[in-house]
């Protein structure tokens, strides 16, 4: 399996309502400083309606400016469908959705 391929598997475990960060999924795509790679593979993700892309924000919280057609505003929407709250800033609050990837023996920040 590639690193893509990697992403999107890691990628397709994030539960709705939880986000991770694109260093977290480098990390458990065994590359910790790959996170911009992480963001190349989602950028190209060919599996659209399969892998939730819209869960993988920057490490603090802030949504990704480039994501999909909608950008920003539909990453937020996607989020708040699965309840995702925001803060004031317009940031996931991390503490509060992050993946806890601590079940498989990983936690990356």
């Amino acid at each position: 399996m590639n690193f893509n391929d990697t992403v999107y598997a890691i990628v397709r475990q994030i539960p709705a309502g939880k986000v991770a960060s694109y260093g977290q999924v480098a990390a458990l795509a065994g590359s910790r400083r790959a996170s911009r790679a992480v963001g190349y593979a989602l950028h190209r993700n060919p599996y659209q309606y399969k892998v939730p892309c819209h869960r993988v924000v920057f490490k603090d919280g802030s949504l990704t400016a480039g994501f999909g057609l909608g950008g920003k505003a539909l990453q937020r929407q996607l989020l708040e469908a699965e309840g995702v709250e925001f803060t004031d800033d317009g940031r996931v609050d991390m503490g509060r959705y992050r993946w806890q990837t601590a079940e498989i023996g990983i936690f990356i920040t």
